[in-house]
């Protein structure tokens, strides 16, 4: 009851404010044409003006009081005035209530200023900026605001707000103008202007609204068919496109019609725009009460798809390098645009409405067949099901632990599908090392394939042999694996604003207590990683000693990890060196086993056998958390034993303001 009590609220707010902005613009246009301010219908619109008004900060009042009653989960805390103020002063939610609430009581002051003042251009303009400014403020309390606050994140969200004021506010002012009998405006000149208008706008909002969806679904697309956002914005699609349909056949047939010399096809076209245009702004009503329940449901990147529900999907990446996919692709779009063609050109040669649709339509459902049949692959119950299990070097390390007692007979020690068994299958086995299965199927794939086997193949399943936790954790070492290959293009210099390699995650405890854990840096601080053996790296860890003052001055922290277990004797050593950085002693093993992964280059893919692990390897992890550079002395020789030459790398990392995304904590 509180959910829709809230939604309700949110939905008037919202009407008033986009019927309020747009009828501002709409008298702007109306008043560019020869008219008297004294006619009926704009009377009628202005009175509406004061109570739109007085919704919105009231529907915002409501929300207040429904979000507290959410938190605090009783009715009676809205009684309790110290709830109101620590909501409104504590939190982020509060603050932008009161932002908005500021906003909405300017507009309703500025409204009832407007209805005392003589009737100005200027005023309608004005109010109509200041209408806006509810609807900015409401940004901040959007999905896209609550992944990143910043203006390009928000802007492509208050454009579409604004945008759809323009279009849908005005509508019934548009209304009130066709129905009105007595006015003495041009009518056909103002509803031609404003289509004029309208038209673009709403290519605008489509457009928007296209970018704020891909903000919100950032690839997980899947989520459009099998998660409630995804249905709600299904249902919003559709009901935009019967509007779309609908404003076309008012702009190019009904509104024609009203310049025309006969009275009877003025006629016809004053009772085609009563008849559509009311129908258009109910759906549009609807359509904005759908976006209202969208505001209040799970984004779809965090949605869960817990069982996909088709045996299908499309995918580009796991099937354009097939024979004939291309081809068969670039056909089906060509023959969408064909449709398109037929479409406009059957729209301007006056075709009868079932011509006009059938034969587009069939045109449309066979190019989508055409390039969509080409890019369908299997798919399973699990294909986008979410990791329970963090992509770290614990569930890496247990993963390898997994791979080589369960998997190597059959795929090789390094997962190239070598291995002893290999040749007596049956069916040729991936290569999980070099080719880019990870990227061509999602990791529920993987988890489906080690939990049941794999159809028609000798992939037997491990769901009676293995948890479910270490079946993700077999998933988890096979993506470290095919990003430990990828990370051979890294090298002692990193490439400017280029971030690629997504390391696992780790939590650390280093000899001098310290402790904390990767996602910490982000942010904060470049991340120089020093997987060292003992004695070997003694004068490398000497070297770092003496530079550390330089390191730390440029907001370094530096860890140094063992590539395995220190003897006592060995760490009693390193401890009388009286290093300034921490030795990772809890977490050590895990994290070097998953680096080590990281440790080919282009010049030394080390491919063959069980592969070598350098004694010494050393990683610079950006502030966003990618793996950015590397220096092996064995490979790359010189490299960062100049110390300079590591400040360098250190100095060009810490001047780049990338504005991309943290790598997940979860593989995808």
């Amino acid at each position: 009851m509180v959910d829709a009590i809230a939604t309700l609220a949110r939905w008037v707010q919202l009407v008033s404010n986009l019927i309020l902005l747009g009828s501002c613009l709409f008298l702007i246009i109306t008043s560019t044409v020869k008219r008297t301010h004294s006619e009926a219908w704009i009377g009628r619109l202005e009175r509406l003006f004061p109570w739109l008004a007085v919704s919105i900060p009231i529907g915002l009042l409501v929300i207040l009081a429904t979000t507290i009653v959410q938190i605090t989960g009783s009715a009676n805390s809205l009684g309790e005035y110290e709830v109101w103020l620590g909501l409104l002063t504590d939190t982020r939610v509060g603050q932008i209530w009161i932002l908005r609430f500021s906003a909405a009581i300017l507009l309703l002051l500025a409204i009832l200023y407007l209805c005392k003042v003589s009737r100005a251009r200027w005023w309608y303009a004005c109010c109509a900026v200041i209408a806006a400014l509810p609807l900015v403020a409401s940004s901040l309390a959007s999905h896209a605001a609550a992944e990143e606050l910043s203006v390009t994140a928000i802007m492509p969200y208050v454009l579409h707000l604004i945008l759809a004021g323009v279009w849908f506010g005005a509508l019934p002012a548009f209304i009130l103008l066709i129905f009105d009998k007595r006015n003495k405006t041009n009518k056909f000149e103002v509803l031609k202007r404003f289509s004029s208008i309208a038209f673009p706008v709403m290519l605008l909002i489509i457009f928007t609204g296209l970018v704020v969806a891909d903000q919100i679904f950032d690839g997980y697309y899947a989520a459009l068919v099998a998660t409630p956002y995804g249905w709600f914005l299904s249902a919003k699609i559709f009901l935009l496109v019967i509007i779309l349909l609908i404003a076309m056949g008012v702009r190019s047939y009904w509104l024609p019609l009203l310049d025309c010399k006969q009275d009877s096809d003025v006629s016809n076209g004053n009772r085609g725009i009563k008849r559509w245009v009311p129908i258009e702004f109910i759906l549009a009503l609807l359509l904005l009460l759908l976006a209202t329940i969208i505001t209040n449901t799970t984004p779809a990147k965090h949605a869960l798809i817990e069982n996909w529900p088709f045996s299908f999907r499309f995918s580009v990446i796991a099937t354009w390098n097939q024979p004939n996919v291309a081809i068969q692709v670039w056909s089906g779009l060509g023959v969408l645009v064909f449709a398109a063609v037929i479409l406009q050109l059957g729209w301007l040669r006056n075709w009868g409405i079932k011509r006009l649709i059938f034969i587009p339509t069939i045109l449309f459902i066979s190019g989508g067949a055409i390039a969509l049949q080409a890019l369908t692959i299997q798919a399973y119950p699990e294909t986008y099901r979410r990791p329970p299990v963090l992509f770290d070097v614990i569930s890496v390390a247990h993963g390898s632990t997994l791979f080589a007692k369960h998997c190597v007979e059959c795929h090789g020690l390094q997962g190239m599908g070598n291995g002893i068994k290999s040749r007596t299958l049956s069916t040729k086995l991936p290569d999980l090392l070099i080719e880019p299965h990870t990227v061509e199927h999602t990791p529920g794939d993987f988890y489906n394939w080690i939990t049941n086997g794999m159809v028609n193949t000798d992939m037997p399943g491990y769901i009676d042999k293995l948890s479910d936790e270490d079946r993700w954790d077999l998933v988890n070492y096979i993506h470290a694996l095919s990003r430990g290959y990828q990370a051979r293009i890294l090298t002692p210099e990193i490439i400017p604003n280029k971030a690629y390699v997504k390391p696992p995650v780790f939590s650390y405890q280093g000899h001098d207590g310290s402790s904390g854990a990767l996602q910490e840096f982000r942010e904060n601080k470049v991340v120089l990683m020093v997987v060292f053996s003992w004695p070997q790296s003694m004068s490398r860890l000497e070297q770092l000693k003496q530079a550390y003052g330089r390191l730390k001055e440029q907001n370094v922290m530096l860890l140094a990890v063992p590539n395995k277990d220190l003897a006592v004797e060995d760490m009693k050593q390193l401890v009388a060196k009286e290093l300034p950085f921490p030795i990772v002693t809890q977490g050590a093993a895990e994290i070097a086993t998953s680096f080590a992964l990281s440790r080919r280059t282009l010049s030394h893919p080390d491919i063959i056998g069980q592969g070598t692990t350098p004694d010494h390897m050393e990683f610079l992890i950006d502030r966003k958390g990618y793996l950015r550079a590397r220096w092996i002395p064995s490979v790359d020789h010189w490299g960062w034993s100049d110390i300079d030459q590591l400040n360098l790398q250190i100095s060009a990392l810490n001047r780049e303001k990338m504005n991309i995304s943290f790598p997940e904590d979860f593989v995808r």
